[in-house]
């Protein structure tokens, strides 16, 4: 894979210094730092050699790949031509069978306590792991010895990082995320059904500009991406707030855009930056386009948030939290008189 840093690697492709700068300007806003970063991210996109990544999937529907696959902030061609050295990736890399093998055993050689290990996908555990085997070796084993040498870990999607659907009840493989198998590594998680791929970039740059992991909350998620509520950022908050609910499909509240808490959204409860980078080059996000969140980046969502379409599971607690405008806005619409009857 083509070395150098991220910045010399642009320029070979073409790209102008002052679009470089503004991608730049656009993973520090993404970061949540204020614009006075943008030099020192500069300076290690031109002075720092690109780090090595191994891609590794296990238990997964490679739904987080295709996310990335449809990046365009940057394309899929400069995350693995200039933000990163991919080294392996089984989906999108030419070898195949034992070549593929032996390139991933060369590179966790050759970056022996340099490389990031990307995790997609969850790791079963039941019976020895032979849930899911690669080249006759169980996942389990195969993140084990990765994960030895690297330098950091970045578990991306909901499945790498708690289990995600293959830990549904009744969790028949036994399936885990990569925290619950690798104590002594730092490990940060991105979770989502999918990762939102420039919460990835946003990950790399800052390991790469100041050289750590960014902070997280106690689930292991960076705080610039899962620090505040989707419901605090939510497009449709005001009309929670005043007291406007759609009622159903397609309904007159529905077609209007108003608050979807009354169709099941989840938003109140769920901690991720989807509002406010949204999907497709910033076009859209699930809210946005008339579905309730599901509060896919939380653990045991497919469990804890079902069914999708009913009520909040536990309203004494988001109630409890609630701002005065927003009780008073439930009353209005008669809600917090509805949940004291429950």
């Amino acid at each position: 894979m083509e070395k150098g840093t991220i910045y010399e690697g642009l320029v070979r492709r073409g790209v102008s210094r002052r679009d470089f700068l503004k991608f730049c300007a656009t993973t520090a806003a993404v970061l949540g730092l204020s614009s006075s970063y943008v030099p020192k991210i500069a300076e290690a996109m031109e002075k720092k050699e690109k780090p090595v990544v191994v891609w590794l999937h296990f238990q997964d529907c490679t739904g987080c790949s295709e996310s990335v696959l449809r990046a365009t902030k940057p394309t899929i061609g400069q995350i693995v031509l200039d933000v990163v050295s991919l080294e392996y990736h089984e989906t999108i890399m030419a070898a195949a069978g034992h070549q593929a093998e032996k390139s991933l055993h060369d590179a966790i050689k050759k970056y022996k306590g340099k490389y990031l290990v990307v995790v997609e996908g969850a790791i079963p555990t039941k019976d020895g792991g032979l849930y899911c085997c690669i080249g006759g070796r169980a996942a389990v084993d195969i993140l084990k010895e990765v994960a030895k040498d690297a330098a950091a870990i970045i578990a991306i999607g909901t499945c790498a990082t708690y289990g995600g659907i293959p830990a549904a009840k009744p969790n028949p493989t036994g399936a885990v995320g990569v925290r619950d198998i690798i104590k002594d590594k730092p490990v940060i998680n991105l979770p989502g059904c999918p990762l939102n791929v420039e919460n990835f970039t946003a990950t790399v740059v800052y390991f790469l500009t100041f050289g750590k992991l960014p902070k997280t909350d106690n689930l292991g998620r960076p705080l610039f991406a899962h620090g505040i509520l989707i419901h605090d950022n939510c497009e449709r908050r005001g009309h929670f707030d005043t007291g406007e609910f759609a009622k159903s499909w397609g309904d007159k509240g529905h077609r209007l855009g108003w608050c979807l808490y009354e169709l099941g959204c989840k938003g109140p409860f769920a901690y991720h930056n989807c509002p406010t980078i949204r999907w497709n080059d910033g076009t859209s996000w699930p809210v946005m386009a008339g579905h309730p969140c599901v509060a896919c980046s939380e653990p045991k969502f497919w469990d804890a948030n079902a069914p999708f379409y009913a009520g909040l599971q536990n309203k004494d607690s988001f109630f409890a939290k609630a701002s005065k405008i927003g009780l008073g806005a439930m009353a209005v619409a008669g809600l917090t008189k509805k949940e004291n009857k429950e």
